[in-house]
């Protein structure tokens, strides 16, 4: 999320503006939030919410890195393997995002409610929407990207569709392979069974991810899962 200005100061601002111009403080935080193209203060502070979390997991993320990321529908992993690309980006750094699931238009989407925009990257982004995608796709795409890459794959079991393609343990150490050789950063979004139940665990585990088909999780390097609001970053091995 780009701001002019730091958070706290642009409360002062809206605080300042109150006193001047004698408002309720939320009618001037609303006001300073329209000048930062936001609707309301409300929409703002959810935004800088988000990029914060994505911040703090970015800096979990080493060069080589393949990260299992994985919630149940709706609780905003897609959102944050975007902010997670922008936070590369903000930084020099290139991205990808391959995905089946979106258009171009609903990724656009998710960008917005970052407060940025794909052509603010026009230049270090790339979104890929092929139907060949496959960790050797992926790899070939990428072959010449430098280093600190972040590649998100949207999403894990997709890679397990065609049956003209290797087996998804193979693809998986293949990408493993390429984040290695290239030190880029591999995001795989996962699914997770219907069968989890949060009124058991607060977060989803390695034993939650829905595998059609074997796959050896203990290849990830990382794993992040979320649920309710929560969401925590481990190694692999520690989250079964």
């Amino acid at each position: 999320m780009k701001l002019s200005t730091p958070i706290f100061i642009l409360k002062q601002q809206a605080k300042a503006l109150a006193q001047r111009e004698k408002l309720r403080l939320h009618v001037a935080l609303d006001q300073v939030a329209t000048r930062e193209g936001f609707k309301a203060w409300s929409h703002l502070a959810s935004a800088w919410q988000r990029a914060d979390t994505c911040l703090s997991v970015y800096e979990q993320l080493s060069p080589g890195d393949l990260l299992l990321l994985g919630s149940r529908p709706g609780q905003g992993k897609t959102l944050l393997s975007i902010g997670l690309a922008i936070e590369a980006m903000t930084r020099g750094h290139r991205a990808a995002f391959f995905t089946l699931e979106f258009t171009s238009a609903e990724v656009e989407a998710l960008f917005l409610v970052l407060g940025r925009s794909q052509q603010d990257f026009k230049d270090s982004w790339l979104l890929d929407t092929s139907e060949d995608m496959s960790a050797g796709y992926i790899s070939s795409r990428l072959a010449t990207e430098p280093p600190r890459t972040l590649i998100v794959v949207d999403y894990l079991q997709l890679l397990d569709q065609r049956r003209d393609k290797p087996n998804l343990d193979q693809q998986v150490r293949q990408l493993k392979a390429h984040a290695r050789e290239c030190q880029s950063i591999i995001v795989c979004l996962t699914q997770i069974v219907r069968e989890y139940r949060p009124s058991l665990r607060a977060l989803p585990s390695l034993r939650d991810v829905r595998m059609p088909n074997p796959i050896d999780l203990s290849i990830f390097d990382k794993a992040c899962f979320m649920h309710g609001g929560k969401m925590q970053v481990l190694p692999a091995s520690t989250t079964a």
